[in-house]
Order: structure tokens, then sequence, then C-alpha cells
């Protein structure tokens, strides 16, 4: 089962968007497209926080843990090493704290608009990127970078959204 915690510290995000349901939507389809798509389903309870910030706070913890000091539009911090996250259905009081992912309002915003595309839709493509690095999955080399993207691209064709690398 997947339990999805949405913080929102910043008034800077669209408050005419169901932070909530996108937030669960973008984990729950990013999941289900990677190896780990029995989370969804097992008996224990897989836990992610969303928090939704400012640029100041994400710039702060890209510097504490990144050693970059700007913003970034996406941090994950995730809380299983993905050597064991097979094991993690047999915890013992049943909840698995996989991680948190954090976004900047400006940067995803900034993007967004240089993209072409809603704010809402930039945060979900950066949702499931975010929780695809909370399972595991990088892009610090070409051959990972592909497959990642790969997996972005399906999650969100499935969910209606365009190629979020395409040029077009």
């Amino acid at each position: 089962m997947l339990d999805v915690a949405l913080i929102r510290e910043s008034a800077d995000w669209p408050g005419n968007v169901d932070w909530d349901g996108l937030s669960l939507a973008a984990v729950t389809t990013a999941i289900r497209h990677s190896l780990n798509a029995d989370f969804e389903t097992q008996a224990a309870t897989y836990e992610i926080a969303v928090k939704l910030t400012d640029d100041d706070e994400v710039q702060s913890l890209n510097q504490a843990y990144r050693g970059k000091d700007k913003p970034t539009n996406v941090l994950s911090f995730p809380m299983v090493q993905q050597d064991l996250l097979e094991a993690t259905a047999n915890t013992d009081d049943g909840e698995v704290l996989l991680g948190d992912i954090v976004l900047a309002s400006g940067v995803v915003a900034a993007e967004a608009a240089e993209k072409g595309v809603s704010i809402a839709d930039h945060a979900t493509h950066l949702i499931v990127h975010g929780t695809l690095h909370l399972l595991g999955y990088d892009h610090m080399n070409p051959v990972d970078a592909e497959a990642m993207e790969a997996l972005e691209i399906r999650a969100l064709a499935s969910m209606g959204l365009p190629d979020p690398y395409s040029e077009h």
C-alpha cells in the first residue's frame, strides 16, 4: 500500500491544483512502472513525503547535501538503500519510509514556462523522477540515464502527458 504525504510550505505554488491528488498519482504511476510495482499491493505501507517549497529552502538543502549553492528543481532523499528495497516487505511495524521529494516553486515555474507546459504537468514529471530516485534509479551515466528517462516517458504517457525530454 502507498501513503503519499503532501507538505505545502510555500504559497508560491498555484492554488487551483489538487496537489494531494497530483502527488499521489505521480508517485503511484512511477512505482507501477518500476521494478517495485508490487509496493502498491503489498501489505506493508510504503510512505513518501512530497514537499512543495520555495527556492531558498531547496538551495539550502542542495548546499547542505550536495555541495551546490543554488536551487534546483527537485531533490530526493532516499531512506532505504537500493540493495535493501527487496526486503522492505518484511518490516516489523508494517511501514517503510521510502523517502522525501522536495520541489522548488520558482525553479519549477521557470522551467515549466521555458518548456511551454503547465506547472502542474512539470511538477508531475519531477515527482515521477524523484520517486524513481527513491527506488534506486539514477542518471549518473548514459546507460542509466537512458533507462530512467524511458521509465519516466512511459509513466508520463500513461498519465496522458508528453515526453518531457522531447525537443518538440
